[in-house]
């Protein structure tokens, strides 16, 4: 984008609009993990065939995103936010009005092709309305969007479904993102794409760069390494912690503080000191996971472990998220919906690297099995600190300032 946009509510109110939408698709994307039992009964199906839903929101977040986002380069960006969210939120009514579970795993799909577009649209967007040494920022208020769902809009939506049915929180889901779209509507500017980089050839050689590709391995490292040890940290804190019932749910709620601090905290630091914030990232993460493997039957250090898992994975989000599209140059509207893509795939391996390590050495084999790749991590994150992005990407200093305050 050539120049600032002014938007006539301020860029505040354009973020605060993101940030809900964020936050909003957040909460549908574990929507179905707080309700399994709920929606199996109601669907008479098993409960592997829900967790199904899982796996396909994934993939389309994973595989679909990316492809819209492709498809959609050359369009402004207040029409292709618009149309995920309108897209969301009707495939989020599909299992309200239909009883079938094929159709729900394809609107499942369908939405979580519907987050990938629209969490790329965003972040590029925002590219437009602040100045360069902010974009970080900025990026960083629609991650935390993303972030506070797990804290707030999963627990209440399971809430709803405890109380109302599984369906009706579906439905009051569809109604908040309906809400989101009309603040949309009146809310966002004309936010044109680049004239650099709007053919699909030149948007897939800048995005798929080595450059771009080692930051997205960076990346997939990191959540590779936190989610072998996550994804079996319940049974982890009841064998090895020897706590159970209400204290794992407050264990699981420091952590969704944690990505919520993280995510707010790490977008600080994403414009000025990115190289520097993902090796200290890296390192925090690495360093929290040895913790809980060492200090596993000692419950303070546990809570703090778990907190620094939270905080230093999600701190790097935001910087990983800036330098990847800075990287990417004129590939920044496809590049945007990879990192995403590049943390589902590691979220994958992850919790398989950690099954298997369970195998070999017990429940604590995940957690070092994490703390190894962390490392590599770290080592990933110094090797990547010298890279640039390319001559094409350098800001056009003719640019309007507007402050993200404004």
């Amino acid at each position: 984008m050539d120049a600032i946009v002014k938007p006539r509510g301020g860029t505040r109110m354009v973020l605060a609009v993101l940030f809900l939408g964020a936050f909003a698709m957040g909460s549908a994307d574990m929507l179905v993990v707080g309700m399994l039992d709920l929606i199996s009964a109601g669907l008479a199906v098993s409960i592997p065939a829900v967790g199904a839903l899982v796996t396909a929101f994934a993939l389309g977040m994973a595989v679909g995103g990316p492809v819209l986002a492709l498809l959609t380069a050359r369009l402004d960006r207040r029409s292709v936010l618009i149309g995920a969210v309108a897209a969301f939120a009707t495939l989020t009514l599909v299992p309200v009005l239909v009883a079938d579970h094929t159709l729900f795993l394809i609107a499942r799909a369908g939405c979580g092709a519907a987050e990938g577009l629209f969490l790329a649209a965003a972040l590029t967007a925002v590219e437009g309305l602040v100045p360069k040494e902010r974009v970080g920022q900025a990026m960083g208020v629609v991650i935390t969007g993303f972030a506070t769902s797990g804290v707030l809009g999963m627990p209440l939506g399971t809430l709803a479904g405890q109380l109302l049915g599984w369906r009706a929180s579906f439905a009051g889901l569809a109604v908040v993102v309906v809400g989101v779209l009309l603040a949309a509507s009146l809310v966002l500017p004309a936010l044109p794409t680049a004239r650099a980089g709007h053919t699909a050839g030149t948007q897939l050689r800048h995005a798929f760069a080595p450059r771009v590709l080692a930051l997205l391995a960076l990346c997939s490292l990191v959540f590779l390494g936190l989610q072998s040890a996550l994804t079996y940290i319940v049974p982890y804190l009841g064998d090895v912690t020897r706590i159970s019932g209400s204290a794992v749910a407050v264990v699981l709620c420091v952590f969704g503080v944690a990505t919520t601090v993280g995510s707010a905290a790490g977008s600080r630091f994403a414009d000025a000191h990115a190289p520097r914030a993902l090796v200290v990232g890296a390192v925090g993460l690495t360093v929290s996971l040895a913790a809980l493997y060492l200090f596993g039957g000692q419950v303070g250090l546990v809570v703090l472990a778990v907190f620094g898992m939270g905080l230093f994975a999600m701190a790097m989000a935001p910087t990983v998220q800036s330098r990847v599209m800075s990287l990417a140059g004129p590939g920044g509207a496809l590049a945007a919906s990879l990192p995403a893509s590049a943390a589902n795939a590691g979220d994958a391996v992850g919790a398989l690297l950690g099954g298997g390590a369970i195998g070999q050495a017990g429940l604590p084999g995940a957690v070092l099995a994490g703390a190894a790749v962390a490392a590599i991590a770290v080592a990933v994150a110094i090797a990547t600190s010298r890279l640039r992005p390319p001559a094409s990407a350098v800001e056009d200093t003719s640019r309007t300032v507007d402050p993200i305050a404004a």
